[in-house]
């Protein structure tokens, strides 16, 4: 926090006043009274603003109860329940049951969500009484005096009391990247952040009247998630229901009409018919498998904020990362001071025990000289100009009481920097030869250099004096180096972009072994064209001194070239680059800023924890696009075996219990363990096509050989009891071929994929053996001729969709 112009009466100084006609809330240096509090609470006049990270139980029962299929399923099983045995109404059950199960688990995730965002969320520091704490933002009330420090979050509307250098960004607003100066009296809004610099504002919109009520709308404006996953399925959805409308519609009149069955029969067939069409379960599957993600990597302390970003993270190729508080930790060490010319040492070491003292949130490397070089005392800070990533420096000018400097002469007013020595060197400087030896070793050098005039002129560090080298030490996260290898065996780019100097950037990330950690590139020389930068990117691996303005151009020239980008950080020079890439990945101890614009916070401030969260992103979409090829080869069999009775006019082959019986063991039972198992698949863009150009010929060729099945056995069995012969052995066909698509879509093949599809296999054996199982399904194969034909067509037709699989994969790519 800044040093605070109060005076011990609590006077405000003349610096802080507000300008004239300020409106009230007035600004108080000391803040709200506890009494004042608690009289604007019983007004309701706090920031209640609704949790943004799930949706209420309610929202959740309604979304998974009233669909769509639901309904159409719903109605048929209400009228099979009054028309037909319990046995041909299991359809309904198991719809309740997965229905229940979708609300179990979202419900899971939105308690995991919940509880992270609390862990996770923001805590403003706030001034009652005349002493600051940190309370929840949900605690805030109107009139509240809210301090700010670089990198937090503005999180309501308010007036600025005071301001000490404060620069805002309101580029989530505005879309203007440049920071704004503010003064006191000036206006701040909810969904800004502080770059530089420090001060206080006075709420004045709390709740739903300020933007904070919209903060998630705000905040993720240009980075909203887009989920191919469910786009596609909508899609699909969308089409399934218009191609089976008059596939139903002709399938009841053809059994209720043509064939002049009775009521009863006629619409047990029809609903037999028209159930299987509807791919409900894909929709619910879909929406475990993103639950279950949740759930999963809420237990590795990584909040979620938007679902989809799940999904994205399965498609990404390039991972931007920054070095400071990702592959090393944020504390440093100071390992030397070289007092450069005549400076004296023990006057240098004061120089930077002041300058710690002058900051009141020192950043990583001042925090490291605050702990080698306590502050002097007797130093009165007069100016301070607060650390930008733009400029690159730091300083501030003091009051020397008797001190003297380097060449022994009295001191009374001194300014001084500390920040990049190529920055504040001209080019060509002797030492920097000295500063470049000491990044290959891979440390942090910054410059302790006296400036000439004060810290208000545009450029402060022209003809400063170099007077010290500070040599800072870095230390390395410990699993840094192996998650960078993981990303490597995943064949995800991982591109080092830092402000630090490329040279020390690049030494770091070799000692973590980064293949391509040689080829550093200084972003003072990168070119600005995007397609030239994107080729620069593509060719280097670790980028140095580069802004954050030129972080964002950076994302977007890896974009411009098809590339899925995730970008890590944790500092306030992130955001800009975070809000542009497809997935952004902060720290859970980075800024409020970096918080709220990411995708995904990972709380626990693991960079290990990465590979995880790719992982689940890969295991979702890559699963779902198999498993949806299943649930999607049903409806197509299904539409063209009702197409293929209402033409040739035949009894519909199947009563619901059959497909019910077929569904759960080709499909449902073991769709949900495929969805769940691991998949380290990068995820392929096109979800649709992908889906349809393997569902489309399977599901062809099930339903062609089902009804040759049929047919065939139709013209083999006559008298009482044929309509069951025949339906048992068109089953005994569908059921093969089904099992071969399962068997395709399984591989690769392990122990427990090969337990899953035999036991599926085992468990219609056994309803083929046991008497009451054959008579609760109704099916009983009738001699040997017709049960090995269905097989021996069952066979030719596995046999075609291996060559239609393989010449797909071939064709258009696996």
């Amino acid at each position: 926090m800044t040093q605070r112009a109060i005076d011990p009466s609590g006077e405000q100084t003349p610096d802080r006043l507000p300008p004239d006609g300020a409106g009230p809330p007035a600004y108080d240096p000391r803040g709200l009274s506890t009494a004042e509090v608690a009289e604007r609470v019983e007004r309701g006049e706090v920031n209640d603003v609704p949790v943004r990270s799930s949706r209420s139980l309610t929202e959740i029962v309604r979304a998974n109860v009233f669909t769509r299929f639901n309904l159409i399923i719903g109605v048929l099983w209400v009228i099979m329940l009054a028309v037909a045995p319990i046995q041909d109404s299991l359809f309904g059950f198991v719809i309740i049951a997965n229905t229940g199960i979708g609300i179990i688990q979202e419900w899971r995730a939105k308690k995991t969500l919940d509880g992270l965002a609390v862990i996770g969320e923001a805590k403003p520091t706030v001034r009652r009484d005349g002493s600051a704490a940190e309370i929840s933002v949900a605690a805030i009330v109107l009139g509240d005096l809210i301090e700010l420090g670089p990198g937090d979050k503005v999180v309501v509307d308010g007036t600025v009391g005071e301001a000490d250098n404060l620069e805002i960004d309101e580029s989530l607003l505005t879309g203007e990247a440049d920071p704004v100066l503010k003064r006191a009296g000036d206006p701040v809004m909810s969904g800004s952040f502080v770059v530089a610099g420090g001060g206080a504002f006075t709420a004045t919109k709390v709740g739903r009247e300020a933007y904070a009520a919209q903060l998630a709308e705000e905040a993720s404006r240009f980075t909203l998630v887009q989920s191919e996953l469910r786009s596609g399925i909508s899609t699909i959805l969308k089409y399934v229901t218009w191609m089976m409308i008059p596939t139903a519609i002709g399938l009841v009149i053809s059994q209720l009409v043509v064939k002049e069955h009775g009521v009863k029969e006629a619409v047990a067939r029809s609903a037999g018919g028209i159930v299987p069409m509807i791919p409900e379960g894909l929709v619910l599957l879909t929406s475990v498998a993103f639950a279950i993600g949740v759930i999963r990597l809420g237990r590795k302390q990584c909040l979620v904020q938007e679902l989809p970003a799940i999904e994205g993270l399965a498609r990404v190729d390039v991972v931007c990362l920054d070095k400071t508080g990702t592959l090393t930790e944020g504390g440093m060490d100071v390992t030397e001071v070289r007092p450069l010319g005549s400076a004296d040492e023990a006057y240098v070491s004061r120089v930077l025990g002041a300058l710690g003292g002058s900051d009141p949130r020192p950043n990583a490397s001042l925090l490291a000289i605050v702990d080698a070089y306590p502050d002097p005392g007797g130093w009165r800070v007069t100016d301070t100009l607060p650390f930008s990533s733009a400029r690159k420096y730091s300083g501030a000018a003091f009051r020397e009481d008797g001190a003297r400097d380097g060449g022994g002469d009295p001191a009374t007013d001194s300014v001084w920097l500390l920040g990049a020595p190529d920055v504040l060197l001209p080019d060509g400087d002797p030492e920097l030869a000295s500063v470049e030896e000491l990044n290959e070793q891979g440390l942090r050098v910054l410059l302790l250099s006296r400036a000439r005039g004060g810290l208000d002129g545009p450029d402060a560090a022209a003809g400063s004096v170099p007077t010290a080298l500070v040599v800072l030490e870095q230390r390395l996260r410990p699993d840094a180096g192996e998650t960078l290898r993981y990303f490597a065996d995943q064949r995800v780019a991982a591109k080092v972009i830092s402000g630090d100097n490329a040279v020390s950037v690049g030494a770091v990330a070799q000692k973590l072994g980064l293949a391509g950690a040689e080829h550093t590139l200084d972003a003072r020389r990168m070119p600005e064209e995007q397609d030239a930068m994107a080729s620069a990117m593509e060719e280097h691996t670790v980028f140095g001194r580069v802004t954050p303005q030129q972080k964002r151009n950076m994302v977007a020239a890896l974009q411009s070239r098809g590339h899925t980008v995730a970008m890590t950080g944790d500092g306030v020079n992130d955001v800009l680059a975070l809000k542009d890439a497809d997935i952004g990945v902060s720290m859970g101890s980075g800024s409020e800023a970096t918080r709220a614009v990411a995708q995904i916070v990972l709380l626990d401030n693991s960079f290990a924890t990465l590979p995880s969260v790719v992982a689940e992103g890969r295991r979702v979409i890559g699963n779902i696009t198999r498993v949806a090829t299943l649930f999607l080869t049903k409806t197509v069999y299904s539409v063209l075996l009702a197409i293929l009775v209402v033409c040739f006019q035949v009894e519909y082959p199947f009563l619901p219990r059959h497909l019910t019986l077929l569904s759960t063991l080709t499909i449902g039972v073991p769709a949900f363990f495929l969805a769940l198992a691991p998949n380290k698949e990068r995820a392929q863009p096109h979800f649709v096509r992908r889906v349809m150009r393997y569902a489309i010929p399977s599901g062809v060729i099930a339903g062609a050989a089902t009804f040759l099945t049929y047919m065939l056995a139709g013209s083999h069995y006559s008298g009482a009891g044929a309509l069951d012969a025949e339906t048992s052995a068109a089953t005994l066909t569908l059921f093969l071929v089904s099992m071969w698509v399962l068997a395709i879509i399984a591989r690769p093949y392990t122990w427990w994929r090969i337990l899953l599809v035999a036991s599926m296999g085992v468990a219609f054996l056994i309803v083929l053996a046991v008497p009451w199982l054959q008579h609760f399904f109704a099916l009983k194969l009738v001699g040997t001729t017709m049960p090995w034909a269905a097989v021996a067509i069952a066979v030719a037709a596995s046999v075609l969709l291996e060559y239609v699989w393989r010449l797909v994969g071939r064709r258009f790519g696996a």
